[in-house]
């Protein structure tokens, strides 16, 4: 992930996307553009996370059961 933008990069720029999709007055093939461009940003969000809760479980260990 070394060209992936940090968390709060993909975060911050996918609400501009929303928030330009949401506002209208693009065209369709600008609409498409921003569309797969907030696609790819939520999947680099989630890879952060899924990474995040990697981290906390290995971090926590098994769970032992009483």
């Amino acid at each position: 992930m070394t060209d992936a933008p940090s968390y709060e990069e993909a975060r911050e720029e996918l609400i501009e996307v929303v928030r330009t999709l949401e506002a209208g007055g693009t065209t369709l093939e600008e609409s498409l553009a921003l569309w797969e461009r907030g696609e790819a940003l939520a999947k680099v969000c989630q890879e952060w996370l899924d990474g995040a809760r990697k981290r906390l479980d290995e971090a926590i260990g098994p769970e032992s059961e009483d």
